[in-house]
Formats: C-alpha cells, sequence, structure tokens
C-alpha cells in the first residue's frame, strides 16, 4: 500500500496545481451537454470520496462481508450543482476529503487491509482491493481532465 500512497499524495498535489492554474473557462467548458465539464468531473469525485470515505470507515465496525451500495453518480453531480460553483470552494472539498481518505489508508493493517467487501453484484474483494480502485478511478478521471 505504500506505493499506492505515494501515488495518491502526488494525484492530489498534482490536481491542485493544475486546477490554480487553470482557466475558469477552461475547466467549465462542456464539449457535449451530456458529458461532464472537468469542474463536474472534479465533482464526481468529490462525491467518490464521500462514499469511499463512509465504506474505508464503516468496513471497520461493521459486518463482514460489508455490502458495497450502488450510488447514482450522474445524480449527485447534478443535485450538487458543481458546474455553477465556486472552483476554490470545489478544489478545498476534493483536497480536503482525499486527505481524510489518505489518512484513513494509513491506519490500516494486513488485517484490515483483509476485510471483505461484497460488491452489489455479489462478487467478494477486499478492502486493500476496493482502496487500490479508489486510487486507479481518481487517476483515471484526472487523466481526462488533463488530456482533454
Amino acid at each position: 500500500m505504500k506505493e499506492v500512497l505515494i501515488e495518491f499524495e502526488e494525484l492530489v498535489k498534482d490536481v491542485q496545481h493544475y486546477f490554480r492554474g487553470a482557466a475558469e473557462f477552461e475547466i467549465s467548458k462542456k464539449n457535449d451537454p451530456q458529458k461532464w465539464s472537468k469542474k463536474e468531473i472534479l465533482g464526481h469525485l468529490i462525491d467518490s470520496g464521500i462514499n469511499n470515505l463512509q465504506r474505508f470507515t464503516e468496513i471497520q465496525f461493521i459486518d463482514k462481508p460489508y455490502k458495497i451500495r450502488r450510488y447514482d453518480q450522474d445524480a449527485l453531480v447534478k443535485a450538487n450543482d458543481y458546474q455553477n460553483s465556486e472552483t476554490e470552494e470545489v478544489l478545498k472539498f476534493w483536497v480536503a476529503i482525499n486527505h481524510r481518505i489518505i489518512n484513513i489508508i494509513k491506519q490500516q493493517t494486513e488485517e484490515t487491509l483483509n476485510f471483505p467487501i461484497e460488491f452489489y453484484d455479489g462478487k467478494i474483494a477486499d478492502l486493500r482491493f476496493l482502496m487500490v480502485d479508489y486510487v486507479a478511478h481518481l487517476k483515471h478521471h484526472l487523466n481526462q481532465i488533463k488530456g482533454g
């Protein structure tokens, strides 16, 4: 998990640097009305952070396997109105939630990383998988932001 944590911490720094250097027009631009802007992608990552922080925390004390609940990502982005929100507020919220997640990851032991989780399709994994996947998901969307 050490390598994942290093990558995660670098991604958080990189996003701060990117958004603080980008023009508002660039991060709010929607190339397609059905697609998210860069700011909305960051908002989606806030929603992902909220849901995963809850998962990473609850699994510590809830009966195992921990059952993953779905959430409607498009509805959350729309309901939170990230597109019309202050960019600095969205960025600060995203940074804060990810610093909290980094701290939670740092607290894990081999025992807790092996806690079982069950996805909504019945597949079983463990907390380690969920945490590694969270960082991979984050990296995927950050590549979208920086690439388009």
